[in-house]
């Protein structure tokens, strides 16, 4: 493969960004361009929803890099402007105002898009939590002390639970499963965490579906769930997942589904990559499909696109992680846990939550889990999924 003269990156979050600085360590010394839809000088997530949110951390503190790293990356940051369409085979992207950008190589990571629950949109005081303008309006909201509730019993909705009652709020958080993260986790680890959230003070609301909302002169005043409980509020935030940001993709001539389909080299098509929480790639080592949403990921993926794109032939074979932070507990899983799998404690005790535990199915690890014990499970992952 030639080296390309000039590489688009369509996303300039964490995952576009170290693409673009993976390129430059490596000695790429080509036009490098950065296409981003939001205004923002690029910024981390996984403090939305905890330090920003909380008002620990002002915006600022959540950026990615400063003005001066920014610019000693000598590439074009264009922000605020919106990928609209693709053409993969020309490699001719679309943006907002109508001019096309053309390079001999892009890179996709434009991410997710928060899913929504009809009769959302247009509501006052009702909440989706995705980006930086998401968690300033939501703070400024929790600032009046409202009752909150919270739709969704994942991450997302378990860490803006946490977050909410450690400012004092009346929370209340409903979700289709039976346990917090159980489709994370396991019913075991699950329902330690959703005993937890109990005893800090959160009404849990689960194994319900949302009905719709509540509102007076078009603000919402509450949740109302099949059950037909009506569940009072001044703030609701919608935590109910995301999807793969590929609607520009559309007829561009990639295959679509969950995200961005790629070979095992993140590859999509000719020139054409994806990294981060929109790429689909083959996981060599798995023999299977997977998209990873976690900001462990982007960095990693970044590495293997950045050096794909100068020429190597290095296919992506992480194993998955991902971590949560709620109350004075860290959750780390590596490797792929799922509901189905059984759980056995390896070290320390879950009475005293912090402990350090197995999945296995069919004899076989195929998870690792630290409650508090970060560094036993990175031991055991290194021992067990290696």
């Amino acid at each position: 493969m030639t080296t390309p003269r000039s590489i688009l990156i369509v996303g300039a979050s964490a995952a576009g960004l170290s693409t673009a600085e993976a390129l430059r360590r490596l000695g790429y010394g080509g036009r490098l361009t950065l296409l981003d839809a939001e205004a923002r000088l690029p910024y981390d997530r996984p403090p939305l929803s905890k330090q920003v949110l909380a008002g620990e951390w002002e915006p600022s503190r959540a950026q990615l890099r400063d003005v001066a790293k920014l610019e000693a990356l000598d590439a074009e940051l264009i922000l605020g402007e919106p990928a609209v369409a693709f053409d993969a085979e020309a490699r001719a992207v679309t943006d907002g105002s109508g001019r096309v950008r053309r390079a001999d190589a892009v890179v996709i990571a434009t991410g997710l898009a928060p899913a929504r629950l009809p009769g959302q949109d247009g509501l006052s005081g009702v909440h989706v939590l995705r980006g930086m303008d998401d968690a300033v309006a939501l703070r400024a909201h929790l600032a009046e002390g409202p009752r909150l509730v919270v739709v969704g019993e994942g991450v997302l909705g378990a860490e803006v639970a946490a977050t909410a009652r450690g400012l004092g709020l009346d929370v209340t958080l409903a979700g289709m499963g039976h346990t917090l993260l159980g489709e994370q986790v396991g019913a075991e680890v699950g329902g330690m965490l959703t005993r937890l959230h109990a005893e800090r003070g959160v009404r849990l609301r689960l194994g319900a579906e949302v009905a719709g909302f509540v509102s007076d002169g078009g603000r919402v005043s509450g949740v109302r769930l099949t059950t037909g409980e009506l569940l009072p509020a001044e703030a609701v935030v919608v935590a109910v997942g995301c999807r793969p940001a590929t609607g520009w993709l559309e007829g561009s001539g990639l295959v679509l589904g969950d995200g961005v389909a790629c070979d095992a080299r993140c590859r999509a098509a000719d020139g054409v990559y994806a990294v981060g929480d929109v790429a689909s790639f083959w996981h060599e080592g798995l023999h299977r499909r997977l998209r990873l949403e976690n900001r462990t990921n982007a960095t990693e993926q970044a590495q293997v696109v950045a050096a794909n794109l100068l020429g190597a032939d290095r296919p992506y074979v992480p194993i998955p992680y991902f971590w949560t932070d709620q109350y004075d507990v860290k959750i780390q899983t590596h490797g792929l846990p799922s509901p189905e799998a059984e759980l056995s404690v390896a070290e320390g005790d879950p009475s005293e939550r912090r402990f350090a535990a197995l999945y296995r199915e069919g004899g076989r690890v195929t998870g690792v889990l630290g409650w508090n014990m970060a560094k036993q499970a990175r031991l055991l992952r290194q021992s067990a999924l290696a």
